[in-house]
């Protein structure tokens, strides 16, 4: 039986990689892009079109979630990466349950970025019902930079980064779980979910 996953696909150089790892193994993706218009610029989900393409992946789903994550940075805010983060694995998730997706795949890696810890995966893992693989994490920036340039992946995945202007200086690097739930009570991040799911836009290639 073949098996199937659903890659969240930012457009930088890890979720790329992370994707054609599982798909030289014989995996299926498709994948999810979360946009963050108008807090960014559409490059992002261009390079996506173009990667997921590039990857083989023939369905894409692109996903505007800037209402949410403005919303996200209204409470506390040095748990800003951690709930948009729970907030794309809870919409990833019922991707794949509409799509008969059993597991999520994410470029992360250990260190990389302060919000990139255990504990805090651990966290956004909660928010998740079904597994969230993560295949590469425990490598290295430069490691993953070269499998890239291997993979032929870089020239797209390189162009610029456009940064989370509404993220914190100085993200948490070990949140509580009681934190997060408590802020989510707030934001009530279904809601946003569920809005911004209804205006997706599928690309199938």
């Amino acid at each position: 039986m073949e098996q199937k996953g659903l890659l969240l696909i930012s457009g930088g150089v890890d979720s790329p990689v992370a994707g054609k790892i599982l798909i030289d193994q014989g995996i299926k993706l498709t994948a999810v892009h979360f946009d963050l218009q108008p807090y960014t610029d559409d490059a992002p989900a261009k390079k996506c079109v173009q990667l997921a393409r590039q990857l083989g992946i023939n369905h894409l789903t692109i996903v505007p979630m800037g209402p949410a994550f403005a919303a996200a940075s209204h409470v506390e805010h040095r748990l800003y990466f951690v709930l948009t983060k729970r907030m794309m694995i809870k919409a990833a998730s019922d991707l794949a349950k509409k799509e008969g997706i059993p597991f999520l795949v994410t470029g992360e890696n250990l260190g990389q970025v302060s919000s990139q810890t255990l504990t805090n995966l651990s966290v956004i893992d909660a928010a998740s019902p079904i597994p969230v693989i993560r295949p590469l994490l425990a490598y290295d920036k430069e490691e993953i930079i070269d499998l890239s340039r291997k993979l032929g992946l870089f020239e797209v995945s390189s162009g610029p980064e456009v940064c989370d202007v509404l993220g914190p200086t100085h993200p948490k690097t070990r949140a509580k779980i009681r934190d997060v739930l408590r802020e989510e009570e707030t934001i009530m991040p279904q809601k946003h979910i569920d809005e911004a799911l209804s205006k997706a836009v599928v690309h199938d290639f």
